[in-house]
């Protein structure tokens, strides 16, 4: 178990210096430490990009519904949320069913995606996958 998480944190981090290193805006980025997505799906009704950051907060990894703050999250449809890593460690934004995926998100980066489908949306960490949140999108 301890090989496999060394293996799965060591491509983590080999595929985070590969895209930062490929100069595409939507990357991690040592300078700007943020990294952009959109969610997947057509947009419903009118939007009003308002803008919710939630935090990572710090021991994340032995947490599970805490370690996203805050939890639930509740949007409109064109909101965008920025989830900030506090945290000493690596971790991830992913929703369970591929709406968005923020990759490696190292301390002190953060992920911003717009949100463009009404639902709600369980999301995790892929590095430890206790970490759950949901969103709700309006």
């Amino acid at each position: 178990m301890q090989i496999r998480r060394v293996l799965v944190v060591a491509a983590l981090l080999a595929a985070a210096a590969c895209s930062s290193n490929s100069g595409s805006s939507s990357s991690p980025s040592s300078t700007t430490g943020t990294t952009t997505g959109t969610t997947s799906g057509s947009t419903s009704g009118s939007t009003s990009g308002a803008s919710t950051t939630a935090s990572i907060v710090s021991g994340a990894a032995g947490l599970t519904t805490t370690a996203f703050s805050p939890n639930p999250i509740s949007v409109h449809v064109g909101d965008s949320i920025t989830w900030v890593n506090n945290d000493t460690i690596a971790h991830t934004s992913t929703a369970n069913g591929g709406a968005w995926n923020s990759g490696v998100i190292n301390p002190g980066q953060s992920f911003k995606t717009t949100m463009s489908t009404a639902g709600t949306f369980a999301y995790h960490c892929t590095i430890h996958p206790g970490m759950v949140g949901t969103v709700t999108v309006q």
